[in-house]
């Protein structure tokens, strides 16, 4: 069997899908995107696609080896989630020719369902509430919600006490027998995450995301001695030894992305890493079906697994769904605030690739917001 045709499609709201077509009539599907720069990731397919055509799509550690060492510059978001969605489409295909499952091919499932969380949107104490009490009646056990907006350097007490505001709006609606996660995506300083967490830590929340921005991830270990709550980061870290630092300082959740950090191959590995240092995976995934679907084929397949990430109604999807691309919206369908296991071949979904081609059609420019503070100066978004 042999690759003979690799094609990208930019797809509304923000994604990038590929498909990799074998000439056996195989066709295995990815998504390789950075949010915000996806045309230039589809630029990075096109050149990896130059030495993937006529291969044997099968031999997925070789080529994984050889798409992210064989240049001698090596490493970052574009070129890693250029070879995320590749790694997924390989093992999709994978999976239809040995008529299994992914996570059967990753040594065979350890659960029976996957627990899943969703977004709830609203800056205000009431929005969350309303936001928070609709999930609670569609049987979901774990909710997210950025933890803040603009921040300053070191937060006032007024800041502070919205925090700690908004979360005890939605702790009271979720109660004692639901979860809250909260993503500060990088905006405190860790002057400012020093300052927040042990407020928070009443309210018991189940991780605390990205509460400092990567390249502060070397101040992580006095963040974490500091702090009640368990503390989560990786999203914006795209190989394993990228996770070495933040677990040797005590990090109680890894979110590496399946899209962004070398695909399932890579976060396999990244969870086994993790597992030496008792932490734990909670795939990071704001994106679209094919991505989320290669999450879950890893979540079934990985011990230290915690909860999954997911998208659906997420505010960034406003015109389009991830279910708007699929054949089959049963695989994505919610009991419980669980996803049950998938037995289809590969990666367990249809794609439907006639809706695919004619949203690429119009495709998007999706960039993220930039944002000031009050004096006009740049603010983590």
């Amino acid at each position: 069997m042999k690759i003979v045709r690799i094609e990208t499609f930019l797809v509304p709201p923000r994604w990038l899908f590929c498909r990799v077509e074998t000439d056996e009539g195989l066709v295995g599907w990815g998504e390789p995107v950075v949010e915000g720069r996806a045309e230039v990731v589809r630029a990075a397919v096109e050149v990896l696609a130059e030495y993937l055509l006529g291969e044997d799509p099968l031999r997925i550690e070789q080529h994984w080896q050889i798409l992210t060492k064989g240049g001698f510059y090596r490493g970052g978001p574009v070129l890693s989630s250029a070879v995320a969605g590749i790694d997924q489409a390989l093992w999709d295909i994978a999976g239809q020719a040995y008529g299994a499952p992914v996570h059967a091919l990753l040594g065979g499932p350890v659960r029976e369902r996957v627990r899943v969380y969703s977004w709830i949107g609203g800056d205000e104490p009431a929005e969350l509430a309303a936001a928070a009490a609709a999930q609670v009646e569609a049987g979901m056990t774990a909710i997210k919600m950025n933890a803040s907006g603009l921040l300053a350097a070191i937060p006032s007490a007024r800041e502070v006490a919205a925090v700690v505001r908004r979360v005890a709006a939605a702790r009271e609606v979720l109660g004692d027998d639901r979860d809250i996660a909260l993503d500060f995506h990088g905006r405190a300083t860790p002057a400012a995450a020093r300052r927040i967490l042990p407020e928070l830590a009443p309210l018991r929340p189940l991780f605390v995301e990205e509460p400092v921005l990567p390249e502060h991830n070397h101040q992580l270990g006095d963040l974490v001695g500091a702090s009640p709550v368990p503390i989560a980061t990786g999203e914006r870290l795209f190989a394993r030894h990228e996770f070495l630092g933040p677990l040797r300082a005590g990090v109680a959740v890894v979110q590496p992305d399946l899209s962004h950090a070398g695909g399932i191959s890579e976060v396999r590995r990244i969870a086994a890493l993790a597992e030496t240092y008792g932490a734990v995976l909670a795939p990071h995934c704001p994106l679209g079906p094919i991505s989320l679907a290669a999450s879950l084929q890893v979540a079934f397949a990985t011990p230290n697994f915690l909860i999954q990430e997911q998208s659906i109604g997420i505010h960034y999807h406003a015109g389009s769904e991830l279910l708007d691309y699929v054949v089959d919206r049963e695989p994505f369908r919610f009991v419980d605030g669980h996803l049950r296991r998938p037995e289809a071949p590969g990666l367990g979904i249809t794609v439907d690739e006639r809706a695919v081609r004619a949203a690429a059609r119009h495709g998007h420019a999706w960039r993220n917001p930039v944002w000031r503070h009050d004096d006009g100066s740049f603010a983590e978004w």
